[in-house]
């Protein structure tokens, strides 16, 4: 009889109330049940680990705070405490991680527990026509380890291009050449066939692995793309064009945040780290007449509210959504935003006028004649939970991250760009919206009920075989903005992304289509029977189907996003007036302010942004160790 939990196993209760609550008697509530079953009848029930956080003392004084345990929080966190001299506090408004969030499958589940911000954009006129009130969803992570607690583990840190054109915006230090560095500095890589490569680490903190479990289809569209002409490659290496299967942050077939790479190995051994759960923090304590950020004030448990002073600096490392929210509650902001809700300027700035994020559309769906390689919920064996939790095998359905298998990047034509730098992403799942019986998917993606109910729930009934092609357009021209309802930390901001305002955006999702289209149609797509699935999307039944003007009008309304949202907090020197921070990721014209996370991220990159998240905490803290080891105070 086992007695004990492998260290991974940390049960919270509290998620699966979460869950249960949030998706009603749900096929995925049936099998977390299962989950658990399974656990009291190996006798495991009883071995529960408790973390827990220190209670904040009113007035305390760091060295560093840093708000907000996202990806770039906790890598941040991680390096200055490496300092014993320096004092270093993290404040999460979230909690902490538990079971559900160390199974990849359980991806799309999560953006339905108090794990996620659950934010909602403004109904847009031009997009998310099928989700319920046109309002995009867009998840954050609210948990120690931020969005890399919740999103789908992709690992794509963009090509060389974008971060040379950075540098070349005025932001010196930041080439590919500078950064890559700080990219191996944080990867442990196990690769497979890519153990000699100058382009992966094998010795960092944070785990990156081919995902163990892949299905037919994997391979089908791998080989597919091939005849299609497009190459194998590493997409994280020096050419990213072409097809791979993705890669992932986890570990042993587990994911691995930002909270399990950098804040849990060190956080018993480093008393000069002290990490806050539940603390929501409500401004920035700045004094009017030197501009000059000594401290935060934040609510503790919602209960109580407390003050922390801060010797050397304040960092917000908040999110694209909540940093620009503390910075205009700070009184950093546009005059007309501040001046609307009565907050006292002390710094006029572009703050939130500028968001890019990289909308996506759901689809095309391909059916095939395969057997048992869709992953719904019943198709999780008691076998599979056995193998996965006690013998860490990495080759169960449960180390799917959501059903995420390969990554194609491709030029699309007409493009403007070089012919190095892709147009756009192809991204395959194992499945779909149908494939986690209407639960998880549709409701993280706020996806209306009825039509879900006319487009996917035959498929769902049928217990149908089928994959899905998410097209990604990596070069946005529209942008959007953020601005606050009124003065109150605890409401969310206003998030208006104005998605496919520019209709080039819309041409470019329906290039990647076809792109998609003629990988269907080669010879390894045709042996597993795959075709285009036929059904037309509500709203777009009076359009000839697989007609250009049908599939836009599929674009519009099966809209997606992807936790990709940047520019909010824009990084380029003070002369350029769209940007908030210069090249140190100093708050223009306050001292001992910085910004450290993917709203400094001046265009959208042709990544996905939790790897460059990790790489900008990692930067970020090289260029605090170099200011303030050396004695030297802005």
């Amino acid at each position: 009889m086992v007695t004990s939990l492998p260290e991974y196993m940390v049960i919270d209760w509290y998620v699966i109330k979460d869950l249960s609550n949030h998706y009603g008697v749900s096929v995925f509530a049936i099998a977390a049940h299962t989950i658990l079953d399974s656990i009291f009848e190996l006798g495991l029930a009883n071995t529960i680990e408790h973390l827990s956080a220190p209670t904040p003392k009113h007035n305390d004084a760091f060295d560093f705070i840093i708000v907000g345990g996202g990806a770039a929080g906790c890598t941040l966190a991680n390096r200055l405490s490496e300092n014993p001299n320096w004092s270093v506090a993290l404040l999460e408004a979230g909690g902490v991680e538990n079971i559900a969030h160390r199974i990849p499958i359980t991806a799309g589940f999560l953006q339905g527990t108090h794990s996620n911000w659950g934010y909602k954009s403004t109904p847009q006129k031009l997009a998310c026509f099928g989700m319920n009130n046109n309002e995009c969803a867009l998840p954050r992570g609210r948990v120690l380890g931020g969005t890399s607690s919740i999103n789908y583990m992709i690992y794509n840190r963009g090509n060389r291009r974008d971060y040379d054109g950075w540098a070349a915006a005025g932001n010196k230090g930041w080439s590919y050449d500078e950064v890559l560095p700080y990219f191996l500095k944080s990867e442990n890589a196990q690769l497979a066939g890519l153990e000699w490569s100058p382009y992966h680490n094998h010795s960092g903190p944070l785990s990156v692995e081919d995902v163990g479990y892949r299905t037919q289809y994997a391979h089908a569209f791998v080989r597919g793309a091939q005849q299609a002409g497009h190459p194998v490659t590493d997409y994280n290496s020096e050419a990213q064009l072409g097809v791979s299967y993705v890669q992932a942050t986890t570990q042993n077939g587990r994911r691995h945040s930002a909270y399990r790479a950098f804040i849990r190995p060190v956080q018993r051994a480093r008393p000069n780290l002290r990490v806050f759960t539940f603390a929501h923090v409500l401004r920035i304590l700045i004094d009017s007449e030197t501009k000059v950020a000594y401290g935060v004030e934040f609510l503790h448990q919602k209960r109580r509210r407390y003050t922390f002073k801060a010797h050397k600096e304040v960092i917000l490392s908040a999110g694209a959504f909540n940093s620009p929210q503390l910075l205009m509650l700070s009184g950093i902001g546009p005059a007309d935003n501040l001046n609307a809700i009565g907050v006292p300027i002390l710094q006029e700035l572009p703050v939130g006028k500028r968001m890019y994020d990289h909308m996506s559309h759901i689809g095309p769906v391909f059916l095939t004649n395969t057997t048992g390689q869709t992953t719904y919920p019943t198709s999780i064996t008691l076998s599979d939970i056995k193998r996965f939790f006690l013998f860490g095998d990495k080759n169960t359905r449960l180390s799917s991250i959501g059903g995420v298998e390969c990554l194609a990047f491709v030029k699309i034509p007409g493009s403007q760009r070089p012919a190095d730098w892709p147009d756009v992403e192809l991204i395959t799942v194992l499945g779909g919206m149908a494939s986690d019986d209407g639960t998880g998917l549709k409701e993280g993606g706020n996806i209306r009920q009825d039509l879900y109910n006319e487009l996917y729930l035959p498929l769902q009934l049928a217990r149908q075989e089928h994959f899905t092609v998410l097209i990604m357009d990596f070069h946005p021209k529209s942008f959007g903005r953020i601005w606050l309802h009124n003065r109150d930390p605890l409401r969310w901001p206003v998030i208006d992304p104005k998605y496919f305002s520019n209709e080039e955006d819309i041409e470019h999702l329906l290039e990647g289509i076809k792109v998609a289209l003629r990988i269907g149609e080669s010879p390894a797509m045709q042996r597993i029977g795959a075709r285009l699935y036929d059904k037309p999307v509500p709203g777009c039944e009076h359009l000839a189907f697989g007609s250009d003007d049908y599939w836009r009008c599929s674009i519009r309304t099966l809209s997606y996003t992807l936790h990709h949202q940047v520019a909010t907090c824009r990084m380029g020197p003070a002369t350029d007036p769209t940007t908030v921070v210069d090249p140190q990721l100093k708050v223009h014209g306050i001292r001992k302010l910085r910004v450290v996370d993917t709203s400094i991220i001046p265009f959208p990159p042709t990544a996905h942004t939790n790897a460059p998240a990790f790489m900008i905490g990692e930067k970020a803290a090289d260029l605090i160790r170099w200011e303030w080891e050396a004695n030297f105070v802005r």
